[in-house]
This record gives structure tokens, C-alpha cells and sequence, in this order.
């Protein structure tokens, strides 16, 4: 069955502003609400409008507004990344890769590098999902309609979710997002009306809880920086994402893993999977299982095996539960610092 595909060749006409500072974005938004959009390397962004897939009425850019750019070192040990901070930037970042390499990891495999030099940070934790059926414009649920068309029998679904589907089987798309709740990372949000913090594990949101989104960011809100704490700077990191192609294609799944520990055993861990549920997957029963013991052979084995448990397959996507497990074992055999 062939893709479909309702591209137009012209993009919608939409009035363009170029914000000189973050408070003259954020007013504009506050301004035009649901109908105003934002751009900073604007990759996913051109997709939508020339599919005419969205159309705003103001498209906002920021990237002027130098303040969302930029690593700076945080007196816990952390770092602080501006929103606007290339992923080329962040794979390169020598504080990034001495400290959090997991992120550095996860941003290097993104697409390709012409589209890590232009593309965001904050860009690639805020785009929609890349379900074909919703991103070529039909009226699924996610797009206001009463049909999931990757669901149903004829549907292709071989990327889409194993876990959290609530009419709605859409995957995150991704990669940082899945290093950054392993990182325990807190989201810097900001309104014209004030600032607020989000830890990253509640920044993305499944479809239960809102079917038009995949952030809790509100329509007024921009995502201004990423603060990640020093509890996890220099620990053992591994990332790992298997796609069709090594460029340009995203996960069908990824695991992040970040391990600190006390001798021989580990002391805290974190285990997070992508592209298997709308939001970045946390193994929290896998967690608490390894904490306090050491990393054998039988143990790896044993919670490898567990690694899937409670997925929901579709009809084309159950290579992803084996491929799980495979990636869970590799983690954890070869996390490093």
C-alpha cells in the first residue's frame, strides 16, 4: 500500500515576525494565541506549511533572540542550554560531552548533519509526531477527527506505539527527549506572564491527556532553556537508536541509559526508552530492580527479558518487542563514562 500523500506546492500566506528579544515573541504569542506559531531552525516547522498540514496566521522567529543560545555552567555542576542551541552545537559542546555525553550522543544522531547545524534544541523536543497519516493532513483523531488510521487493519504502523495508545498510536519523534529524562532534566517554559519549571518527564504528554499535543507547553508558552542537573554529570551513559537508515530516519526505538555507581553496585540508574509510546518510555520497575545490586550477567538477562513486558502490539510493529529487550541488554553491557 502506497504512502498517501496530499502535498500541496505552495505554502499558505502567514505573516512573519522576526522578535528582536524574547518579550516581544512572547507578547506576540499572548496576542494571537492559537494562531500564531514558532520557529528556530524551522526544519520540522517548513514541512507542515507547505503541506499546508498547519496553518498560522503569525509565525514567530527567534532567532534573534540571543539569549536562547548558548551552555552555561550551573553551580550545582550542571549546565543550563538555551532552546535555540543547534543539536551540531550540542554533539561538539566540550562541557556537554564531559559531563551529560548522553545528550551529546542522542543530539549527533539526529537526521543529517546539514540539518544539525540549523536545527534547535528546543525545536527537536517540541515537534509533532511523524505519523504519515496525520502529518499528510487527514482527519485522524490527533487532527480533531474520530478515526486513528494507522490503527485498523490496512494501517502502517511498523513505527508507530507498543505502549499508552489512547486513540491515538503516535510515537515521540524525539531523540534528545529520550536522553534528557534520563538526565532528570528540568524544562524552562516562559510566558509573557512569567516563568515556569517542568521536569522533562512531564514535559511530554500522551494522547489521554491531550490528543492535539505532545507537550505541556500552552499555546503562549515557549520552551527558553533545558537545566540539567549536576546529580547526573559524569556518570556512565549509553544511547543507542536503530532507524532504516543511519541518517535522516527516525527511531523505531532508542534506549538511553544512565548508571552511577558505588563500587561495583549501582547506586542510581536511569533507563528510558523511545518511538515505543507517545512520550519517552521510563523503565522504573527495571530501575528499582537493579538498584543496590551488581550488574551480572544473570541480572542483565533477567530484566533484558522483562523488558517489554505489558506491550500491545499493532499489526505491523511486533519487531519491536525483541528489539527492546536486545537493546536493554546492550545497555547495560556497555554503559560507560
Amino acid at each position: 500500500m502506497a504512502r498517501i500523500s496530499n502535498a500541496r506546492d505552495m505554502m499558505p500566506r502567514f505573516d512573519l515576525v522576526q522578535a528582536a528579544d524574547l518579550q516581544s515573541a512572547l507578547d506576540i504569542l499572548a496576542a494571537h494565541e492559537n494562531a500564531a506559531w514558532v520557529i528556530g531552525g524551522g526544519q520540522d516547522s517548513f514541512d507542515w506549511f507547505k503541506d499546508r498540514a498547519k496553518q498560522p496566521e503569525v509565525v514567530v522567529d527567534l532567532n534573534a533572540v540571543e539569549e536562547l543560545r548558548g551552555v552555561r555552567e550551573q553551580e550545582d555542576g550542571g549546565l543550563e542550554i538555551g532552546s535555540l542551541t543547534t543539536l551540531a552545537e550540542l554533539q561538539d559542546d566540550p562541557m556537554v560531552n564531559e559531563r551529560f555525553s548522553l545528550l551529546s550522543s542522542a543530539a549527533g544522531r539526529v537526521a543529517s548533519p546539514q540539518i544539525r547545524n540549523v536545527g534547535t534544541l528546543g525545536g527537536n523536543l517540541c515537534q509533532d509526531t511523524r505519523c504519515w497519516y496525520y502529518r499528510q493532513g487527514l482527519n485522524c483523531y490527533r487532527a480533531g477527527g474520530n478515526t486513528c488510521y494507522a490503527n485498523t487493519p490496512e494501517g502502517l504502523n511498523r513505527e508507530h506505539c507498543v505502549y499508552g495508545a489512547s486513540r491515538c498510536v503516535a510515537v515521540s519523534p524525539s531523540d534528545t527527549a529520550t536522553a534528557l529524562v534520563a538526565l532528570d532534566a528540568v524544562m524552562l517554559v516562559q510566558s509573557a506572564t512569567g516563568r515556569r519549571e517542568i521536569p522533562a518527564r512531564e514535559f511530554f504528554v500522551g494522547p489521554s491527556q491531550n490528543i492535539r499535543g505532545m507537550t505541556a507547553l500552552d499555546p503562549a508558552e515557549v520552551l527558553v532553556a533545558v537545566r540539567l542537573p549536576g546529580q547526573w554529570a559524569g556518570a556512565k551513559f549509553y544511547f543507542e537508536k536503530v532507524a532504516d537508515r543511519n541518517t535522516w530516519d527516525f527511531a523505531l526505538v532508542s534506549v538511553a541509559a544512565a548508571v552511577k555507581e558505588s563500587g561495583n553496585t549501582v547506586e542510581d540508574i536511569r533507563l528510558v526508552f523511545g518511538a515505543v509510546e507517545c512520550v519517552p518510555r521510563r523503565l522504573d520497575v527495571i530501575e528499582q530492580r537493579l538498584k543496590g545490586n551488581e550488574l551480572t550477567e544473570q541480572l542483565i538477562s533477567e530484566v533484558a527479558a522483562s523488558a517489554s513486558d505489558g506491550a500491545v502490539t499493532l499489526n505491523y510493529n511486533h519487531f519491536k518487542l525483541p528489539l527492546m529487550q536486545n537493546l536493554l541488554q546492550r545497555a547495560l553491557h556497555r554503559v560507560e563514562s
